[in-house]
């Protein structure tokens, strides 16, 4: 069993590292970008809503404390715990999503899409302005495809839960799937200000 939960957790963290690399090169193109056209993304960064971002990134916290929770529950039998905190996790995270799609829909409105039906408001920068909302939607749909298989995966360790599959003796499933959802989180943490905290000073 010891050794089983070794090779798991192994794993896991081998995938991480391999979803770091891929976040990475999104993360370094943003940054390459952002460097040639400061004034253009920082004029687009400012048509992001901050206020759902950041209750978005206060939904997320408050889901690691309870993914925490839920991995606790496991570790010391309680089947309740882990239910109750999974089920908990699974609505931030569902309301996460909901959030981000109401964000895309002002921005389908808004003609901000990258593609022919593009229209920035103030015209000027049109084209980089377009870079900067096609990394966007490249980085927050990315995560936002994670979130969702993390949703996914967090019913089924419910469903598994209910049934009593998980003991002190066994609950690797769980720690490893909140090791997923920590990560996708600390992704968040790091593209809330980037994306949505431009210059907002000025």
């Amino acid at each position: 069993m010891a050794q089983q939960r070794e090779a798991s957790s192994l794993g896991m963290w081998v995938f991480l590292v391999t979803e770091i690399m891929f976040f990475g090169g999104m993360f370094t193109a943003y940054m390459v970008y952002r460097t040639y056209y400061p004034a253009a993304f920082a004029g687009a960064s400012h048509h992001l809503n901050v206020v759902l971002g950041g209750i978005n990134t206060a939904v997320l916290i408050c889901s690691s404390l309870t993914m925490a929770l839920a991995v606790l529950g496991s570790q010391v039998g309680s089947r309740k715990m882990l239910a109750g905190f999974l089920l908990l996790t699974i609505l931030l995270g569902l309301t996460f999503l909901g959030i981000k799609a109401v964000e895309y829909h002002h921005k389908f409105e808004e003609h901000l899409v990258p593609g022919p039906n593009f229209r920035y408001p103030e015209g000027q920068h049109a084209q980089q302005m377009q870079l900067f909302f096609s990394i966007y939607f490249a980085m927050t749909g990315m995560h936002a495809l994670h979130m969702v298989i993390g949703v996914v995966a967090l019913s089924v360790l419910l469903w598994f839960g209910l049934q009593g599959r998980y003991t002190p003796e066994y609950h690797a499933p769980v720690e490893l799937t909140g090791l997923y959802w920590h990560f996708v989180d600390i992704v968040w943490i790091f593209l809330f200000p980037l994306l949505y905290l431009i210059e907002r000073h000025g």
